[in-house]
C-alpha cells in the first residue's frame, strides 16, 4: 500500500485501527512514519494460535471454547451484544480480529439504524424480555450496558423496583441457558453503592451462582486512553475458567489526554450555534469566555454555567437527546456553541469513519451518551483475547 497517497483522514483511519495513539496532532509525513513502523513490527511478530470455537481440547489455560453455533467463521470466537445501542461493545471486540459478534439486540429504532449501518449483521430490535432463549445462538462471550437508569445518579435510583432493571433477570436467564465462558457488564459508578450497596451485591451473589467467578471496577475514560471525557463506569468481567479469572486484571496504565480540539470538527454549521435571541444567550457570554484552545469546555446547568476546570469534556450522557443545554458547551472562532453529535461520538472513542444515521440530532445526541467508552472496551478486549495466547 502507498500511504503517501491516503488522505490525512485515510491515515487516522488506519492509525486507529493499528492501537497507535496520540496521532491526530501529527503531520501527514509523521502518521506515514508511524504506520511504516507499526506495520514493519507486526510483520516481525510470530501469531500465536488462539483457541477457536472448533477445538475439543483445551489450549493453556484448560478451557474449552466448543462449537457452539455453525455461523459463518469458524476460527472467531463468537460473541453476544445485549443493549447493544451504538454496537460499541462489538465494535471494540471487533477490533481484536478474533471475535465475531453473531446476535446483537436492543429495543430503539435508532439503535437498530446505526448498528446496522455499521454492521452486516443486523440487529433484533425487540424487548429483550420478550425474546425465548432459544432464539438467542449459543456463544462464548456476553456483552451488555444494560439500563442504568434504574441506578444512575442521575435519576431517581430505583434499582430493582424500576422496572428497567428487571432485564437483569433475564441476562441471568441467558447465562444459565448458554453459559457463555465471559460475560461483560457495563454500567454508571453508582450501581455500587445504590441502596448501601445491597443491590450490587444481589447481582454478584445471582452471577456467583452460575458458577462465574468475577472481577470489577471503576474505569475513567479519561484516565486510562487518550480519549479526553470523564467517563467512569463500572465493569463486572465474569470467567467460567478460573484460570483465566486468576490471570485477568484491571491494571492499566494512565495516559495522557489529547487536547480536545483533536476530537472537534471543522466547518461545523451554524445551528449549533448560539444567537442573541436564544434565552441563555447573555448568561452564556458572561460565562463561557475562555476559547477551546485552552481546553476549555462548558456545561449548561439550568440557571447557570459550569465551568470544567480540569481540561476533560464533562460525561456525556444520554439526556443530551432532551435539549440542547444538556450538550457540553465551547467557544471557537466563530462563537459560542454547542458540541454535534459527530463530535459527541469522537469523545466516545469512535472514529470518523463510524456512520452516523439519518436522523434527528436529538437521537444522535442520545445514542453518543448512552454509549460505552470504545478505547476502554478495547483495553478490556485486548487484555481478554491475550489471556489465550
Amino acid at each position: 500500500m502507498d500511504l503517501s497517497k491516503l488522505s490525512k483522514e485515510e491515515l487516522f483511519i488506519k492509525c486507529d485501527e493499528l492501537g497507535i495513539k496520540k496521532y491526530r496532532s501529527k503531520n501527514k509525513a509523521t502518521l506515514i512514519t508511524l504506520i511504516e513502523q507499526k506495520l514493519t513490527k507486526e510483520e516481525n511478530i510470530v501469531v500465536k494460535s488462539i483457541i477457536t470455537p472448533e477445538q475439543t481440547q483445551p489450549i493453556n489455560n484448560n478451557i474449552v471454547f466448543t462449537d457452539k453455533t455453525d455461523k459463518t467463521d469458524k476460527t472467531k470466537i463468537k460473541l453476544v451484544d445485549l443493549f447493544a445501542g451504538t454496537g460499541a461493545f462489538s465494535y471494540a471486540f471487533h477490533y481484536t480480529n478474533k471475535v465475531e459478534t453473531i446476535f446483537a439486540n436492543d429495543m430503539l429504532d435508532s439503535s437498530e439504524k446505526i448498528f446496522n449501518l455499521n454492521n452486516t449483521l443486523h440487529l433484533t430490535n425487540k424487548n429483550l424480555i420478550d425474546i425465548p432463549n432459544n432464539e438467542i445462538p449459543s456463544h462464548n462471550i456476553l456483552t451488555g450496558g444494560f439500563p442504568c437508569q434504574p441506578f444512575s445518579i442521575a435519576g431517581t435510583q430505583k434499582g430493582f423496583d424500576d422496572e428497567r432493571s428487571n432485564v437483569f433477570w433475564k441476562i441471568l436467564s441467558i447465562l444459565e441457558a448458554h453459559t457463555p465462558e465471559i460475560v461483560i457488564l457495563e454500567n454508571v459508578k453508582n450501581l455500587q453503592s445504590h441502596d448501601n450497596g445491597n443491590t450490587f451485591k444481589i447481582i454478584i451473589e445471582n452471577l456467583e451462582k452460575l458458577g462465574y467467578n468475577i472481577k470489577y471496577a471503576i474505569l475513567n475514560t479519561s484516565k486510562i486512553t487518550s480519549v479526553p471525557q470523564n467517563r467512569e463506569r463500572i465493569y463486572i468481567v465474569c470467567f467460567k475458567n478460573i484460570e483465566l479469572y486468576n490471570k485477568f486484571d484491571f491494571n492499566f496504565d494512565e495516559v495522557e489526554n489529547e487536547p480536545i480540539t483533536n476530537f472537534l470538527e471543522e466547518n461545523v454549521p451554524e445551528k449549533y450555534y448560539y444567537k442573541t435571541d436564544s434565552f441563555i444567550y447573555e448568561t452564556l457570554k458572561k460565562a463561557v469566555t475562555n476559547h477551546i484552545s485552552t481546553n476549555t469546555i462548558y456545561q449548561y446547568r439550568r440557571y447557570y454555567v459550569r465551568e470544567n476546570k480540569n481540561s476533560v469534556c464533562p460525561t456525556l450522557t444520554a439526556n443530551m437527546g432532551t435539549g440542547g443545554h444538556n450538550v457540553p458547551i465551547i467557544l471557537d472562532d466563530k462563537g459560542i456553541r454547542k458540541l454535534t453529535p459527530r463530535e459527541c461520538f469522537n469523545l466516545q472513542g469512535f472514529t470518523s469513519h463510524y456512520k452516523l444515521p439519518i436522523m434527528t440530532d436529538g437521537k444522535n445526541y442520545s445514542l453518543a451518551g448512552n454509549a460505552v467508552s470504545v478505547p476502554v472496551v478495547k483495553l478490556l478486549a485486548s487484555k481478554i483475547m491475550s489471556l489465550f495466547e
